[in-house]
């Protein structure tokens, strides 16, 4: 009963925000939850996150599939003070999300805490659902440092 209760919250706090990614997947979870043989969420639990990196990387990459970013922007892009700072911190970025997994995975407890603060984030400050593996990054540096 407790996950319908969040779950509702959280499907609540996004209609609210008007953000329709939080929405229809706390909704949808609620659905996959009704399924009997528990089957289907038990996959999106172990699945999910990396189909969601999948999906959101394809949706970075399309821009090139589509010829909208050519090798010459890519070029210009490393004469520039700000496109060389791009690259560097995004790598500085997948390095994070690459520490945040492995924080995941390890303590999975932890991810209550990330969950309730990306949800503010998202609810009150237009934020977008991708924070919790780069929370989990951040806080997985610091947690290095608490040791």
């Amino acid at each position: 009963m407790d996950a319908y209760i969040i779950l509702g919250a959280v499907a609540l706090l996004g209609f609210l925000s008007k953000n329709a990614t939080v929405w229809v997947a706390a909704v949808v979870l609620m659905i996959v939850k009704v399924v009997p043989s528990g089957s289907l969420l038990t996959w999106t639990n172990q699945y999910g996150l990396k189909i969601g990196i999948t999906v959101l990387t394809i949706g970075v990459l399309a821009p090139i599939a589509l010829g909208k970013i050519t090798l010459a922007d890519l070029w210009l892009t490393s004469q520039s003070m700000i496109g060389i700072f791009a690259v560097a911190v995004g790598i500085f970025v997948a390095y994070l999300g690459g520490r945040g997994t492995g924080l995941l995975t390890s303590e999975p407890h932890i991810v209550t805490g990330l969950l309730a603060g990306t949800i503010v984030g998202v609810a009150l400050f237009r934020g977008v659902p991708v924070g919790p593996l780069i929370a989990a990054g951040i806080l997985a540096l610091f947690a290095d440092w608490m040791k």
